[in-house]
């Protein structure tokens, strides 16, 4: 079995770990920080999603990650929430490139994701990690987390986990 990864940023990392870790293909998700190059220098909520390819598509994974997040609203926390994808090599960053250009016709507003190099992580702590599957009924998850699972069911039901 061959894993790919890709890492992702753009809202809150427990929101984001949740719904990557609901998807079938998806192997393992790390919550942290991620840091690329130059004015992105800065570390940013983020998750590495580490996938099989041939379960779940890089576009489908990148489709679901613009659909889960505000990647088209430039607001004040941006620097916290960069609304990134992280390549690992420049072979991934064109074909991300593409798939985001692709899929910019799906929204009505411009998005405001870009395609970054990936330069270092910094895992969350342990008490914050696998945050919903282990506090589903703490406010916060109700509040933020369920809803973007609820699209996530909606929308790409074909790709979810059965537990979800």
């Amino acid at each position: 079995m061959v894993l790919h990864k890709i890492a992702l940023g753009g809202g809150c990392h427990w929101c984001t770990e949740a719904v990557f870790q609901s998807l079938k293909g998806v192997n393992k998700v790390e919550q942290g920080f991620v840091a690329s190059s130059g004015n992105n220098s800065s570390f940013s909520e983020a998750v590495i999603v580490h996938f099989t390819p041939t379960t779940i598509s890089l576009k489908t994974i990148i489709e679901i990650h613009l659909h889960t997040h505000k990647s088209v609203s430039n607001h004040s926390m941006r620097s916290k929430y960069r609304s990134a994808i992280y390549t690992f090599s420049t072979e991934q960053e064109t074909e991300t490139s593409i798939i985001l250009n692709t899929l910019e016709t799906c929204f009505d507003n411009k998005l405001i994701t870009t395609v970054l190099p990936f330069v270092a992580f910094k895992p969350s702590e342990i008490q914050f990690k696998n945050y919903y599957y282990s506090n589903p009924e703490k406010p916060f998850c109700q509040s933020y987390i369920h809803p973007k699972l609820q699209l996530l069911l909606s929308r790409f039901g074909e790709h979810t986990k059965e537990n979800l």
